[in-house]
């Protein structure tokens, strides 16, 4: 592949509901969308996930952009691509920076896969037609709130139910979900929100046979975790602390977890995404796709990822409508009986929706090779 031109999109959309966790609340969601075109014309999209404040992980849509801009676009434009996996070997010796690594590398394999005439998934390795799709719901004003919310997913066909929990918002709530809906796939997510000294308090969490807790401890830990998932029945995903095949890996060995979270940005890229799918397929640990509240271009990759044979848990890549009025995807991703199709055209197998980039874009800058 010879890429000729790198254009960077500051976007910026407004969520259809403001999304709160144990770390944050967002209403808008800035992005760059970044777009790389080979000397044939050909062009390949990829989007960052990172937010305006570094709460979820140190990154920014400020820092991306300043590492896109200053080091990963030059170093793409010396290197040689053969292979999307490259790209990332290209950027070896730039340290962390994974969300802005993977919404370049993401736009690379999209141009790879459209050169290649093969859809995304495909040319990833991926070999389901259609994925299971879970929910992910906030922090609501009140129980009735989320009981209210949860029928609503339920009824659109919602295969697992995430809620997102911190101290003062998880036993009593999960304790009235379980009253209402017995029988449902239910997980925790804290956000790191708990330490060491909860364990007491988070053992009663095996009362509410839920499919997982997602990282109960601190953002960067293993070892804690080992010791906690030790101490309780329910099994521990691991999101925020894994950014690497080789962190899975020692999460993996010291019985740190017993499912992982793949978020696409937080590892660098699909090319990493794809090791760590192959790890955990190789120790028998479910994996599963997070969510970044994407727009459309950064939810068709993870539809292309989430085609890989184990991901065997339903993902947080919820339908386009979910967050957004209107995507900047043509067409935008639609569920139906709690599944969504794996695009079959070439590529990330969506069109771009030029009347709402240009709606959303703040600003942009080409970068030229040469």
């Amino acid at each position: 592949m010879e890429i000729k031109t790198v254009i960077l999109r500051y976007m910026k959309m407004r969520l259809l509901h403001p999304f709160q966790t144990s770390v944050g609340t967002e209403i808008d969601k800035d992005f760059i969308l970044v777009e790389v075109k080979s000397e044939k014309g050909i062009s390949g999209y990829g989007e960052s996930v990172a937010s305006i404040v570094p709460l979820f992980h140190e990154e920014t849509v400020q820092t991306n952009w300043h590492m896109l801009q200053d080091y990963l676009i030059p170093a793409l434009f010396k290197a040689s691509i053969q292979h999307p996996d490259d790209v990332s070997k290209a950027f070896t010796h730039f340290r962390g920076n994974y969300n802005a690594k993977a919404a370049i590398e993401g736009a690379v394999w999209d141009l790879y896969a459209k050169e290649q005439n093969l859809p995304l998934a495909t040319a990833l390795g991926g070999t389901k037609k259609q994925i299971e799709v879970g929910v992910s719901i906030g922090i609501q004003e009140s129980e009735a709130k989320l009981l209210q919310k949860i029928e609503g997913f339920l009824d659109a066909g919602f295969k697992r139910i995430k809620v997102k929990v911190m101290p003062g918002w998880d036993l009593d709530i999960l304790r009235a979900v379980r009253r209402q809906f017995p029988d449902i796939q239910l997980m925790a997510d804290a956000n790191c929100a708990y330490s060491l000294k909860d364990i007491d308090h988070l053992r009663h969490f095996d009362e509410f046979g839920l499919t997982m807790i997602e990282q109960p401890l601190d953002h960067g830990d293993i070892i804690d975790h080992a010791q906690l998932q030790a101490q309780i029945e329910t099994p521990i995903c691991l999101d925020e602390s894994i950014h690497s095949a080789e962190d899975a890996r020692k999460a993996i060995e010291l019985g740190s977890c017993k499912i992982i979270n793949l978020k696409i940005g937080r590892v660098g890229g699909l090319t990493e995404s794809k090791k760590i799918h192959d790890l955990c397929q190789q120790y028998q640990i479910p994996i599963w796709c997070g969510g970044m509240l994407e727009a459309g271009v950064g939810r068709a990759h993870n539809i292309a990822i989430t085609s890989l044979p184990n991901f065997s848990l339903p993902g947080d890549t919820a339908p386009s409508a979910h967050y957004w009025d209107e995507d900047i995807i043509l067409p935008e991703v639609t569920m139906h009986d709690g599944l969504i199709e794996v695009p079959t055209t070439p590529g990330i197998g969506f069109d771009l929706n030029w009347d709402k980039v240009e709606e959303c874009m703040v600003h942009s800058r080409v970068f030229h090779r040469g």
